[in-house]
């Protein structure tokens, strides 16, 4: 009888420790769906990666898709994703979540880049937390912070250009914001949505015609397309405060800038949690950038004749 019980107790303890060992060693595979390719995405895309490699180093499997700027393309990528089934989504961008979200149910799904939850996932009484499949992080910006550094660097303006795409709900969401605060200090507000790509020149000329200062929200088809931005705005002599760094760098004079590859960094984490720790995705506040930095293009300042506070920090 002791022989008997001895060896149930080794069989035990042996299946005890083949299950640990299945545990440590369980590997993970993401996909990571990303609405088109600059700086700002790339950011959060490539801190999203670190946090989790971090995390589980080599039990972690990426598997990066680009829809390269097209809605359409996102459903298709984040169809392939439910297919291939992925353990969670990373959707970086509005769009890309939009159509992570209408693909999958069960699938965890973490947003990052996407200013405002509620306006992307037509969410009622929005208060932190989605009830779904769905989390992430914010990348909206200090918007009455980044309506004061336009007052602080162009108190005498009359008008004011709000350049966006049309097509992005996040830009419509800070438009519609900072528009109340900047009419606020008394500024004439006149927007300029642009459709797509195709239609950023002449857009963008019209409001330099009409206007003294443009503003451009976190804006992914502007970000991709600030030189083409730059070329008018530059010979028109008209300055541009943007919503964000990769914007600025490409166009504008001064931003009030979070980190994205922070932003990203804290996806990643919020991704370990899901997978790792089994944090239901469903009840798990949406987070926001901890800071933000005054930062400004010194070459497009000295070109545009620009002098800002000592406060500011240039932008390498």
């Amino acid at each position: 009888m002791k022989k008997i019980l001895a060896l149930i107790l080794a069989v035990c303890l042996t299946i005890g420790c083949a299950s640990t060992v299945l545990a440590e060693e369980k590997t993970y595979t993401v996909g990571i769906l990303q609405l088109i390719q600059h700086v700002a995405l790339d950011a959060a895309t490539q801190g999203f990666r670190d946090a989790l490699t971090e995390k589980l180093g080599d039990r972690v499997v990426f598997d990066e898709k680009n829809a390269s700027g097209d809605s359409a393309t996102c459903s298709i990528l984040a169809t392939d994703f439910v297919a291939a089934g992925v353990d969670l989504i990373m959707a970086n961008a509005t769009p890309a979540l939009q159509a992570c979200q209408a693909a999958t149910v069960d699938i965890p799904i973490l947003g990052t880049s996407v200013t405002d939850y509620a306006t992307a996932l037509d969410i009622d009484n929005f208060a932190g937390t989605t009830g779904m499949n769905v989390s992430g992080t914010s990348d909206l910006a200090p918007m009455q912070g980044q309506a004061d550094m336009l007052h602080e660097l162009f108190p005498d303006a009359k008008v004011v250009g709000m350049l966006y795409c049309s097509a992005e709900p996040n830009s419509v969401y800070q438009i519609n914001l900072i528009t109340e605060m900047l009419t606020g200090f008394g500024y004439e507000c006149r927007n300029f949505p642009f459709a797509d790509s195709n239609d950023i020149a002449s857009v963008t000329q019209v409001a330099c015609d009409e206007c003294d200062v443009l503003y451009i929200p976190t804006d992914n088809t502007a970000a991709s397309y600030t030189e083409t931005i730059a070329n008018v705005t530059i010979p028109a002599g008209k300055p541009v405060v943007a919503g964000e760094e990769g914007i600025c760098s490409g166009c504008g004079v001064a931003t009030l800038s979070i980190s994205y590859y922070d932003l990203g960094y804290a996806t990643g984490l919020m991704a370990y949690e899901v997978l790792e720790n089994g944090v239901d995705i469903s009840t798990m506040p949406v987070q926001t950038a901890p800071n933000a930095v005054k930062e400004y293009n010194a070459e497009m300042c000295a070109t545009l004749g620009i002098t800002v506070p000592d406060d500011y920090v240039a932008i390498q």
